[in-house]
């Protein structure tokens, strides 16, 4: 049977292989994609005598036909693991009924058997022999004996079967390891010359699977050991994990080559061992219609911004195996040194490849990820400060009764306002929209909180708090701080209700990316007519800082750099104008002409196509010109117009039903199988980073937090990080060992043994 890629079935009047019962809700049936070869995929088409396939082209029928695995012989089949079952690179389907049906009356036109040559003849012959030998050997596998297709350890010696026993058994202490955060070794090398330490997490979990009598194999592989042998090195444990990480990282990629369109998503750049690393995500829709942005591993961020591209693509495309043509956006999260490079990558990747869209964050607030990519001192040291205060009062319930009572103390007379701000203080109120116009109305009180923690006169704070609420006050209580607080709240308010509709309902985002030129205009006016806008503001932060009696200068390094140079006195308010205001106003507007594009603008212009947002607009919407970027990501672009008019009407006759508000909702509708443009346009836009998850899409990214949040630095791993945030992921013992066994060939023979260690 013929299905379209979407899995639903075609009905007779669609592509169809002759007389094949089998339909589209069978899951045990697995389906094959066309091959993209022409030669291949003619032959394919030849063989399945369905005239309706032979106008499409190879390229339409990879993307959206399949072939179920009834139309080939068991020969041409083989299992890549217990959960996935692929064919043979030189795989054709031959099994077919071209007798007439008596349901299909297209059957009866199509062309009949030819007649066989003898040649051809013996060809049949011999793959019916070969197809009774395969069903003997599917048989005796599902008695459970070894599978030749999947296993060749049939033909191992006892010796090379214990020692893939043994393997086995090391891969799964050390995936055990991973998913629980546990470092196999946490002394560093100088340290574990003491003989007086104990055995590393490594070895001592594989003593104890010794001890309890479940592991043979471990056990006969130490008993033939020296004393003084050392079977796994810690090379080889670094090999293994690596080879875990790898394992499973590519059942993640399968799910994505298989719905071909993803986006790129990176991460604020992270220290592991020392060195600096970029997180990466893929979000993609997998094929539960699911919306998902899943880790898939660290990128070294070391060296230029070509370096950096060249590694970033050869890690995706090679490594990976990802199309990057597929990739339909891209979205960064970075700040202070890294902001440039991260910025290079992007500009980069959209020349390159313009269907990947640059669009911000979901899951990070429009006016943070514009702050925290501001490349100047005074902005970085307030963004590093609010990650710090974050921190101080997530470690204890009572710090945070101590910034309540301090709020109570400012706003004795304004009950109603010290409630919100208390209420405020509660939540996450760093990273939120309103983040700096809350840290502006908390100031004195956060100073006053800071301060009554470090006197610390009843001695109920620890000296690591009392020195993290110094650290907090002296940052606070500098002007350079107050001066960009401020300048930071009054710029990004004409950002804060724009940033925060992005992350709202689709109906709010659609309206949000057209307001986008009312922005940039009131942006535009302040640029304009910078030297009166700086002015108020500028008043706005000497008043702040006379409350706080926090002296009005011009930073310390910046007189020792210039002042001698000058040979002028330099006045505060013309240093922060130039080196403040004017710069992150200028960065704001050009930051967000780059994340909103035309290309942006015109895909969530298409989110009319939901039909909540199309019954908003009185149905009075016109997609045709905004999906131009996307066509060749439709299955049949030319009956676009029509499909639409009909996708159109037949919402505003719905009668009483309430409209899917989400595009997720959208594609949950059974009929939406019938709009193979929408259908398909909707799988696409579902990829744009800017669009909010699904309730559980960010799991991966939460745990990627947690990793970060609980493990030192010098406890941090690339594979133990991806073992630990892919936590519930199945893996396969047995190819994380042949896979093992290939590439590190010189250190693991089939039958190495243990060698004593000089």
């Amino acid at each position: 049977m013929v299905f379209r890629a979407s899995g639903c079935f075609l009905q007779d009047s669609r592509p169809r292989t002759p007389n094949c019962t089998t339909r589209s809700n069978e899951s045990a049936s697995p389906l094959f994609r066309f091959p993209s070869d022409t030669e291949r995929c003619k032959q394919w088409v030849d063989n399945c005598h369905c005239k309706d396939l032979e106008d499409k082209t190879p390229d339409q029928l990879n993307r959206h036909y399949r072939l179920c695995v009834n139309h080939f012989e068991p020969s041409m089949i083989c299992k890549a693991s217990p959960y996935r079952t692929k064919l043979k690179d030189n795989a054709t389907p031959t099994i077919f009924d071209l007798t007439s049906h008596p349901n299909n009356p297209q059957c009866r036109q199509r062309k009949r058997i030819k007649e066989l040559s003898k040649a051809e003849a013996g060809q049949m012959k011999e793959r019916k022999k070969d197809s009774a030998d395969q069903s003997k050997t599917n048989i005796n596998y599902a008695e459970g004996q070894d599978d030749p297709e999947t296993n060749d350890t049939t033909q191992l010696t006892s010796k090379e079967k214990e020692h893939r026993e043994y393997l086995k058994s090391l891969f799964e202490v050390i995936v055990v390891l991973g998913k629980q955060n546990i470092p196999l070794n946490r002394h560093t090398k100088e340290v574990q010359e003491s003989k007086c330490l104990t055995p590393s997490n490594f070895k001592a979990l594989l003593e104890y699977r010794m001890n309890a009598g479940g592991d043979d194999a471990l056990r006969k592989r130490f008993e033939m050991s020296a004393m003084n042998a050392e079977c796994c090195t810690f090379t080889q444990q670094m090999q293994m994990m690596e080879v875990c990480e790898s394992c499973i990282r590519e059942e993640l990629l399968r799910e994505v080559r298989e719905v071909r369109f993803f986006s790129l998503v990176t991460d604020d750049v992270v220290e592991i061992s020392g060195e600096s690393h970029l997180p990466m995500f893929l979000r993609f829709l997998d094929q539960a219609n699911c919306l998902r942005e899943d880790f898939v591993g660290f990128l070294p961020f070391e060296g230029e911004d070509e370096t950096l591209m060249e590694r970033l693509l050869t890690e995706v495309t090679k490594k990976w195996g990802l199309n990057m043509d597929y990739c339909r956006g891209q979205a960064h999260f970075s700040s202070g040194v890294h902001s440039s490079k991260i910025k290079a990558i992007a500009t980069k990747l959209t020349e390159m490849y313009p269907t990947a869209v640059y669009t911000p964050r979901s899951t990070c607030a429009l006016n943070a990820s514009l702050a925290s990519g501001v490349a100047l001192t005074g902005v970085q040291i307030v963004m590093s400060t609010f990650k710090k205060i974050e921190s101080f009062f997530n470690e204890a319930s009572s710090l945070q009764l101590e910034l309540e009572n301090a709020i109570s103390i400012f706003y004795q007379g304004n009950e109603e306002k010290a409630n919100d701000l208390k209420e405020a203080c509660r939540t996450n109120w760093t990273v939120r929209h309103d983040a700096f116009e809350v840290a502006v109305d908390v100031l004195e009180s956060l100073l006053l909180c800071m301060d009554s923690v470090h006197d610390n006169e009843d001695l109920r704070w620890s000296d690591q708090v009392t020195n993290d609420a110094l650290e907090i006050s002296e940052a606070l209580a500098d002007f350079e701080f107050v001066a960009t607080l401020v300048v930071l709240k009054n710029t990004l308010s004409f950002t804060r209700a724009f940033g925060k509709n992005l992350q709202g309902p689709t109906m709010d985002v659609y309206f949000a990316a057209n307001s986008l030129t009312a922005v940039l205009h009131s942006l535009n006016e302040v640029s304009d007519n910078i030297d009166v806008y700086h002015e108020f503001w500028f008043e706005e932060a000497v008043n702040l800082a006379a409350a706080l009696e926090i002296p009005v200068k011009v930073p310390r390094l910046y007189l020792r750099k210039h002042h001698a140079e000058s040979g002028t006195e330099i006045q505060p308010e013309s240093y922060f104008k130039e080196h403040l205001t004017a710069p992150v106003v200028s960065h704001v507007i050009n930051e967000l002409n780059d994340l909103f594009s035309e290309n942006h603008l015109n895909a969530l212009r298409c989110l009319t196509l939901v039909p909540a947002v199309m019954g908003q607009l009185k149905f009075n919407t016109s997609e045709e010109n905004n999906v131009e970027m996307y066509r060749n990501d439709l299955p049949n672009a030319d009956t676009l117009p029509t499909e639409l008019h009909c996708w159109r009407v037949k919402w505003k006759h719905r009668g009483k039903v309430t409209l899917p508000s989400t595009v997720h909702e959208t594609l949950q509708l059974a009929e939406v199988k019938f709009f193979p443009n929408v259908l398909a346009f909707l799988r696409v836009l579902c990829n744009l980073p800017v669009l909010s998850l699904d309730v559980d899409g960010d799991a991966s990214r939460k745990r990627f937090q947690m990793y970060l949040e609980n493990t030192p630095d010098k406890h941090r791993s690339k594979s133990l990080a991806f073992l630990n945030i892919h936590y519930n992921a199945r893996h396969d013992l047995d190819i994380m060992v042949d896979s093992y066994i290939k590439l590190y060939p010189e250190n693991e023979s089939h039958a190495q043994v243990c060698q004593p260690v000089d």
